[in-house]
């Protein structure tokens, strides 16, 4: 009896090893936890399409919005965990929503198995060409001189696009009212419908409307200019020390066998090396940032943390 348990025992090892090392043999479910048209959407339709021509299988999308990105992840969570189904995760779903949501479907340390970082860009600040301001000093100068008056979009309840826009409110002490949407693009289009006054969202989906002159482009959220617009300077410039750089990654549900986890984290490098994509993201604003499963869970886990205390002193929380 005890030869035939070990058999079996011997077959399901040998059986679980052989679909490791032949992973994948179906379509895999790449997640994203905002709508259509989004920064995260875009990133996730790049990389569908060299995933898909590298490995064999179609690569579908799935967009399951709301919640600030917690719908989408919580999904994932609760998926099984052989390869099948991924998130691609965001500044906000995957580092904001710990400190910002007092309960949520998933945690972050336990039902998650980081794959690779994909990509860093700056949020965009812009605004209605109503609005009579043409730099970051004199978009305060309006707020100020009307305060309360003035609504901002962002892409949900506590993403970085709307904590970024906390955060320039407190640091000018200016007042603003919020209105969420479920995407950047539904951001967009209802500045350009005449419906919301300014915003700091992805510049990844913002920047062709900013080149259009649909919007007006004022500053970019990171420390530094970025290479698309060079010329557009940085927030900090006119207020030190603001900083807020999003960025996406790709997420595996815990327990992910390890092989299968390195294989795409070692896809993600080789596509990211590939000039047409850099150039893609470029163009719109993103930096190419592979990183390695240990490296970008280590990243995660500091993320979480700084986005913590911006929760803390925005005194935001969502029950």
């Amino acid at each position: 009896m005890q030869r035939i348990f070990a058999g079996a025992v011997a077959l399901l090892v040998s059986a679980a090893a052989h679909a490791q090392d032949n992973w994948p043999q179906r379509t895999v479910t790449l997640v994203v936890p905002f709508g259509p048209g989004g920064s995260a959407d875009l990133t996730a339709r790049i990389f569908s399409t060299h995933l898909q021509t590298r490995l064999g299988v179609p690569f579908v999308i799935e967009n399951k919005g709301g919640a600030g990105g917690s719908i989408g992840a919580g999904f994932v969570a609760k998926a099984p965990n052989d390869g099948y189904t991924l998130l691609v995760g965001t500044v906000s779903s995957n580092a904001v929503n710990a400190a910002l949501y007092t309960k949520l479907p998933y945690d972050l340390d336990r039902d998650f198995q980081p794959v690779s970082r994909l990509v860093l860009f700056p949020n965009l600040l812009f605004v209605n060409p109503k609005i009579p301001a043409t730099s970051v000093p004199g978009l305060i100068e309006y707020l100020k001189a009307n305060p309360g008056k003035a609504n901002y979009g962002s892409s949900g309840i506590g993403t970085s696009s709307h904590l970024s826009s906390v955060m320039f409110a407190l640091a000018t002490g200016t007042e603003m009212t919020h209105v969420p949407f479920r995407s950047t693009s539904e951001v967009v289009n209802s500045m350009i419908g005449g419906h919301i006054d300014l915003g700091i969202d992805s510049m990844t989906t913002t920047i062709p409307h900013a080149q259009s002159g649909a919007v007006r482009a004022l500053a970019v959220t990171t420390p530094q200019r970025s290479a698309s617009m060079p010329d557009l300077p940085t927030i900090g410039e006119t207020l030190p020390g603001y900083e807020a750089t999003a960025w996406q990654g790709l997420f595996a549900p815990a327990g992910t066998p390890r092989p299968v986890v390195d294989r795409l984290a070692g896809e993600v490098k080789r596509i990211l090396e590939l000039p047409e994509v850099v150039s893609s993201l470029t163009a719109v604003g993103a930096e190419p940032a592979p990183m390695p499963p240990d490296a970008f869970a280590a990243f995660t886990r500091t993320e979480r943390a700084k986005w913590k205390e911006v929760v803390r002193v925005s005194g935001t929380r969502i029950d």
